[in-house]
Parts: C-alpha cells; structure tokens; sequence
C-alpha cells in the first residue's frame, strides 16, 4: 500500500512539474512572438514637439562673428521628426553693414534646414527706415521665405512694395539684397514718384 502511495505521489509531482515546464515553456513563446512582431513594425513617427519655449530671443551670427539676425516670438516648438522650429508672432532683425536693420513681421513662421530658412506666414509685414543711401522701404505679403544666410527672399505670393513714395504690386518677387537682383514675374503695376531732391 505505500509503495502504491509513493508511485502515485512521484507520479503527482511529476505531473506537477510538467504542467509548470509546459505554462513557462508557453509565456516564453508569446513574449519571444511578441518581441520579433514589434521588432518587425515600423516605428511610430512622433508628431509632438520635444520643447517648446515662450518668449525666446534667438541671434544667429555670421562667419566673421557678426550679428547677422535676431528673432524674438511669443512661442516657439521644436519638432524632432523633421528639426524645424514653429514660431508665433515672430519678430526678425536682419542687419546690414552699409543700411538700417530691417524688420521682419508675420503672425507665424516656420525655421527649417538647419536654420538657414525662414518660412513666414500671414499677415507678412517688412520695414527698412530710410537712411543716407537709401529710401523707406516696406513689403506685405501672405508667405515669404526669408533666406538670412544668402541676404535673399522670395515668394510666389501677391507682394505690395512701397519705396518711398512710389509702390509697385505683382506676383512671384525674388530679390536678393547682396547683388540688388530683384523682379516680379505677374500681374505687374507700379505707380512711380521721384525721390524729392533738395539742393
């Protein structure tokens, strides 16, 4: 009688062991299927801004280790998936050696290309005092690229231009500061009004 008892006891344990072999066997199944199938998926793209500053002055500076702009905003978010930077209210001055500061206004902006592209949107507004060697200047648009770097900016956007007292309207400018290359390529008007000249 009590070898039948250990018989059914080993047998017990066994049995015992062996479920538990069979449920450890099973989880380290699922958890090795589920690893490769997140493995296999690609990965999700982040959407988010990774931070985000308020009222921030930025300065980015030359080669020679001049100012070459500043911009100030209310708000400004970094996004991680494509290293650009959204802005709001921005505010940005350009300089120049020989002219004033010219600002640069809009509701929001974009910064992409490792800096070097100012994308502003809305209620575009440029203004450049006049001075010695050069007569008031004012830009407004919807959307100009601002290129700092190049002393270029562009848009295929209707502009209105007024310098001094003359304007001129169109659509499609490119003007480049540095070489004083500038055209509009549409819908071209222009009322013109010689500087005053007093001897």
């Amino acid at each position: 009688m009590k070898s039948a008892n250990s018989a059914n006891g080993v047998r017990l344990i066994v049995l015992i062991a062996l479920s538990a072999a069979l449920a450890l066997g099973s989880f380290w199944l699922v958890e090795v299927m589920q690893r490769q199938t997140e493995d296999s998926l690609p990965a999700r793209a982040r959407t988010e801004p990774d931070f985000y500053v308020e009222k921030f002055n930025f300065v980015r500076m030359g080669k020679t280790g001049e100012a070459r702009y500043n911009l100030t905003g209310t708000e400004m978010k970094h996004y991680p998936q494509d290293d650009s930077y959204q802005i709001q209210n921005p505010v940005m001055h350009s300089y120049s050696m020989d002219k004033p500061p010219m600002v640069s206004r809009s509701l929001r902006a974009t910064i992409t290309n490792n800096s070097s592209e100012v994308h502003m949107y809305d209620n575009v507004h440029i203004n450049r005092p006049a001075s010695a060697t050069s007569r008031h200047f004012q830009l407004k648009t919807s959307y100009l690229l601002l290129l700092p770097d190049d002393d270029v900016m562009k848009t295929p956007k209707p502009v209105e231009i007024t310098i001094g007292e003359s304007v001129l309207t169109g659509a499609g400018m490119f003007a480049n500061n540095a070489s004083g290359e500038f055209r509009l390529s549409s819908n071209v008007k222009g009322q013109y009004q010689p500087p005053n000249i007093t001897r």
